[in-house]
């Protein structure tokens, strides 16, 4: 079992830092994410979120940004000075933010870190750190966040013509994910899809093939994690596969295949055999199918939001609606305290 953030490997864990991914603009914008943005900003109040190290523009905008529309109650960790310089800069009114000033990137890390476990953060936000650092404050065992689950991570994608959300996961953390934490990232994903009110999701488990082959390690994983949704290892979402790509998201393709199943054709989360594919396939779908997209550790006690510097305005404040929503879910259903 590979966990590319263990606290010994957590500085090699990455060549590319997922949260950096430079987006296409091409964009229409998509109902479903304008709908999160919308129900964020009616919670009763703005959940507090600290945003660890935004000590760059597009950083710093972005927390702003979300404060403004009332999607969060910002809680700046940083270099009180670049912090407030840059404000300066981008004529930005820091306004109800508050600031902790810490002086490097790790300091902040650890600082927000120890600001959930007193309960004064709700969500983690990467401000202009890398994403490793983050990470290993929040995965380090004497003073992390982590849980009994699997840390995962989950890109939402919304593609200009499909109706449902599309969860991509894992395509940043696990590399070589078995059995076992398998069955994490497909509950973290069921978890935070129901967590967002998009109600009971449709998981398809990919695979190069449809039929179960043992010399493909990965359709026998998607059996297994099929079988224990039957035995309620897993709860709250329809599995199926394995399935190839095709027949998971295109009805004519499942139906040519013959292949009868309330997944095949309509799947909502994909699930990939590892990091490697799961990686290529958002990408794909970011860059080729012009989807817009946020992404979101989950497996912690708390969202952790991952933006990129490349981000839109309303991928930005989606992050940051997520992160609210989930968060509110969280504290409501006491979910992470029973992981």
């Amino acid at each position: 079992m590979t966990d590319v953030f263990s606290a010994k490997r957590v500085s090699k864990c990455y060549i590319q830092d997922a949260a950096d991914m430079t987006v296409v603009s091409r964009f229409k914008s998509h109902h479903v994410f304008e709908n999160l943005i919308e129900k964020a900003a009616k919670l009763s109040s703005p959940i507090p979120v600290g945003v660890v190290w935004p000590c760059e523009q597009h950083a710093l905008e972005a927390a702003l940004e979300a404060g403004e529309h009332g999607l969060m109650q910002a809680v700046l960790i940083g270099d009180k000075e670049i912090i407030t310089a840059l404000a300066k800069a981008s004529n930005r009114d820091l306004g109800k933010a508050d600031i902790i000033d810490m002086p490097t990137p790790e300091a902040a890390a650890a600082r927000a870190v120890s600001l959930v476990k007193e309960g004064r953060l709700r969500t983690l936000m990467k401000g202009s750190l890398h994403t490793d650092i983050l990470m290993h404050s929040v995965v380090v065992p004497e003073a992390g966040l982590r849980t009994s689950r699997r840390i995962s991570h989950v890109f939402l994608l919304a593609l200009p013509d499909y109706d449902d959300l599309v969860f991509v996961t894992d395509a940043a953390i696990n590399i070589f994910p078995d059995l076992e934490a398998k069955r994490d990232i497909v509950q973290n994903a069921i978890d935070l899809h129901i967590g967002l009110g998009l109600g009971e999701p449709r998981v398809a488990l990919l695979s190069a093939v449809e039929v179960v082959n043992p010399k493909i390690p990965g359709t026998v994983d998607a059996a297994c994690l099929c079988k224990m949704a039957e035995r309620k290892q897993i709860l709250g979402g329809v599995l199926d596969g394995p399935l190839a790509m095709d027949n998971a998201i295109n009805k004519e393709a499942a139906q040519i295949k013959g292949i009868e199943s309330p997944v095949a054709g309509r799947a909502q989360i994909l699930v990939s055999p590892d990091l490697e594919s799961g990686n290529m396939l958002a990408k794909n779908m970011i860059f080729m199918s012009h989807a817009e997209s946020a992404g979101v550790v989950l497996g912690a006690k708390v969202p952790i939001l991952l933006t990129s510097r490349a981000d839109s305005v309303q991928a930005r404040l989606v992050s940051v609606a997520v992160g609210a929503v989930y968060a509110e879910y969280l504290a409501r259903t006491g979910l992470n305290e029973k992981c």
